[in-house]
């Protein structure tokens, strides 16, 4: 396991974490997309409507967004090997999201959200670490760098 005895477990937590997390944002979307129609809100001059879809709409894609960043952590923990090039950069992306949500968390909702969410960047940055590059005998050194040096010409 590569010295690394916590991965795997924390891998499957923050999976766990963030398919919740997709739940609670499609139903937080569901109720808001509800009480804006319900209660005929209008941005600018938008239709209620097209508000309250789209508040439905957004909800699922970014649920769906967080599904797949759990689905990349689940094979993740069932390889016992570390998220390809795509990989890691769809679970940085979610990292970020996670800290600027925590951020505006703060102010808006309170500490308890803020500290929820990082927790959720905690377990994707834990996991990212645990799962980090794995180095050869020379220490990660390129192809180039692991030959010998040439000796200088004799005269």
């Amino acid at each position: 396991m590569d010295g690394v005895a916590a991965r795997r477990p924390v891998a499957w937590v923050a999976a766990v974490v963030l398919v919740l997390e997709a739940l609670g944002v499609l139903f937080l979307n569901y109720v808001l997309s509800i009480v804006v129609d319900k209660q005929h809100m209008s941005m600018a001059g938008v239709d209620p409507g097209a508000m309250s879809t789209g508040a439905w709409v957004l909800g699922a894609v970014f649920a769906l967004y967080l599904v797949c960043c759990a689905a990349l952590l689940a094979r993740t923990a069932v390889r016992d090997r570390p998220p390809g090039t795509f990989g890691r950069i769809v679970l940085v992306t979610c990292a970020v999201v996670h800290a600027v949500l925590g951020a505006f968390a703060v102010g808006l909702v309170g500490w308890t959200a803020f500290a929820l969410l990082m927790a959720v960047l905690a377990l994707l940055v834990l996991t990212l670490t645990a799962y980090g590059a794995t180095y050869g005998e020379n220490g990660g050194a390129p192809a180039a760098a692991r030959t010998t040096a040439p000796t200088p010409p004799t005269r």
